[in-house]
């Protein structure tokens, strides 16, 4: 394989000269600026050997560098050993910008190639800058990959379908005169959607183009008198068609939106989800309104509706969670039990649950010292024996047609040292710290933050990662724009909102610790100091007491992890067998 990635990079190099460019830079995503991809646009994997979701790459003709984040650092290590490409680590004291490792390599003047469909307006016009000040020059370059990548697969042509409106609460048309008002607002004639997700939700389809997310290629423009879905027709059965263009949607070839927004006068565009090429096509004299995209707002404040469908899928998946860890903990050092075991029955336990669609990601297993490996992608041939004995951390999830799960539970299989107890119960305080957090309306999610880090930071521990990412409504498990994280981001946690809250610790060769579950912003009060708010677990399943240090926790900590347990106990013990509803009972005796 390493042999392999080195000819690939080769192939480029030539194309490279044949385009006349000095540099490429690939920004690893698609031109829906997504972050799982279609087989199709999985370049990065392919040039590099890197599996990882996050990563961006650089190339010359003498030295090639893959940026990706803490997430990734001992996996991008390993996959990128002996390949020629350098690892540079992001948000790292002494990590050069691409456009500084580029400057520093090349001519005043070079020429830094990319494909500008497969970059944001933002990240372009940015990247534009940063090379700038190094002497540098950003051109479009295209695809590259036609004359290296001989066996590229195609896109997908799986069928699209309906997410009904008994899940969704509204109706397609109810989303675009929602969307139709901020045009009005805008003075705009036009909205363009591009970000799958986004497109997905207004529409009320769900796809099969990208593993784990229900989403499908497509482009959608949105005028006062039309409707516009661009994608590959076949994938619309004859029935859908004829009741999407009573509705008065037409649906047009994928690439047909290049043309048809020469005819528009004045747009509201997404900076961070249009790509370049897409502004390119605009009619020069057209006005464009730069703004986050009116579906991504609507979209990021759950409904009443979707909220109680959220419960129905979390009730589902505690179920299966419970069912799981009762097979795990009969089973574990009397039969072989691999890691890839314990992720294939975690998708069997969620199969039996009704209106499971499937994963919502490719579940990270780590057993022992795998653990700290953070978003490891765990295979049958990478699979690791576990015995009864050590920890294992299992963060999975579910796609359901009532909402998209995600989880993260750290178990102990044998009694843990004082050490494991110590760093599980620090980052358990995070959790619960975020979780039972009051705070005042108009507060940005890096200002939360804190609350689920402070245990940690006054031993001097900390995790490389975000604490919380939006979910979507049975659409991607990481959603946008909303995040909590130390980066700053003025995006301000609303009512409606649902995160995951996963504070973490891990100790590399040692083991891994996360337990996360899924929150939503709430009301709390309103008095003459302000409007509050606070947070409500929508997540079931027990977390272990095995792994908790007691007298780390202050009295309000334990009396909230007892009420989940017992709130755990209640909604998930009637859709168990007695024996299961026994092995709940004891996992959720209070402490």
């Amino acid at each position: 394989m390493k042999n392999r990635i080195k000819e690939r990079i080769s192939k480029l190099r030539a194309e490279m000269e044949k385009s006349g460019i000095d540099g490429w830079y690939l920004s690893g995503t698609d031109p829906h600026q997504s972050e799982y991809l279609p087989d199709y646009w999985q370049i990065r994997n392919f040039i590099s050997g890197f599996n990882g979701s996050m990563g961006f790459m650089a190339v010359t003709q003498k030295h090639a560098a893959l940026w990706t984040d803490s997430r990734y650092f001992l996996q991008a290590a390993d996959q990128l050993k002996d390949t020629g490409i350098n690892l540079m680590k992001l948000r790292v004291e002494g990590t050069p910008s691409p456009a500084k490792w580029l400057g520093d390599l090349l001519p005043n003047k070079a020429i830094i190639g990319t494909d500008a469909s497969c970059m944001s307006t933002a990240q372009y016009q940015d990247m534009q800058k940063d090379l700038a000040s190094e002497q540098l020059q950003l051109s479009d370059c295209g695809d590259l990959m036609e004359a290296i990548w001989t066996e590229r697969p195609q896109l997908p042509a799986d069928p699209v379908f309906e997410h009904d409106t008994k899940y969704t609460g509204q109706s397609r048309l109810e989303k675009i005169e929602a969307i139709r008002a901020v045009m009005s607002t805008a003075y705009c004639e036009a909205c363009l959607l591009t970000a799958l997700d986004e497109i997905a939700w207004t529409f009320n389809l769900r796809g099969n183009d990208i593993s784990f997310n229900p989403v499908f290629v497509s482009f959608a423009l949105i005028t006062h008198k039309h409707i516009h879905l661009y994608l590959n027709p076949e994938k619309i059965a004859s029935t859908l068609n004829t009741k999407l263009t009573s509705e008065g949607i037409t649906i047009k070839a994928y690439q047909a939106v290049y043309d048809d927004l020469k005819n528009i006068n004045s747009l509201l565009i997404d900076p961070d989800r249009t790509n370049q090429a897409l502004i390119d096509a605009i009619a020069p004299e057209a006005q464009i309104n730069f703004q986050l995209s009116a579906a991504t707002c609507l979209k990021a404040i759950k409904s009443d509706h979707e909220i109680s469908m959220f419960r129905k899928a979390m009730r589902k998946d505690g179920v299966a969670m419970v069912k799981f860890l009762h097979w795990l903990y009969a089973n574990v050092g009397k039969t072989a039990i691999s890691e890839y075991d314990v992720l294939l029955k975690l998708n069997e336990f969620r199969a039996q649950q009704e209106n499971f669609m499937g994963p919502s990601f490719h579940s990270i297993v780590g057993y022992n010292e795998n653990g700290a490996v953070v978003h490891r992608s765990v295979s049958p041939e990478t699979a690791a024996a576990i015995h009864a004995e050590g920890i294992l951390l299992m963060d999975s999830g579910g796609q359901y047609l009532e909402g998209t799960t995600d989880i993260t539970r750290t178990v102990s299989l044998s009694e843990p040292s004082q050490l494991a107890k110590e760093d599980f119960t620090l980052a358990l305080k995070g959790t619960i710290g975020l979780a039972d957090l009051k705070f005042p309306a108009n507060t940005a999610g890096c200002n939360l933050d804190l609350a689920a880090r402070q245990a940690m930071w006054k031993t001097g521990r900390n995790y490389g990662h975000g604490t919380g990412h939006g979910i979507g409504f049975f659409l991607n498990v990481h959603e946008g724009p909303m995040s909590i994280r130390q980066e700053y981001n003025n995006r301000v946690i609303e009512p409606g909102m649902v995160l995951s809250d996963e504070p973490a610790f891990y100790r590399e060769g040692q083991y891994g610790i996360r337990t996360e579950n899924v929150i939503v912003c709430k009301e709390w009060q309103t008095n003459e100091y302000g409007h509050f708010l606070q947070f409500e677990t929508l997540t079931l399943c027990p977390i272990d007491t095995r792994l908790i240090a007691k007298e780390l926790l202050s009295p309000d900590e334990i009396d909230w992890l007892n009420n989940y347990h017992k709130a755990c106990f209640e909604e998930l013990a009637p859709a168990l067998n007695n024996e299961e509803k026994a092995f709940l009972q004891e996992l959720t005796k209070a402490i």
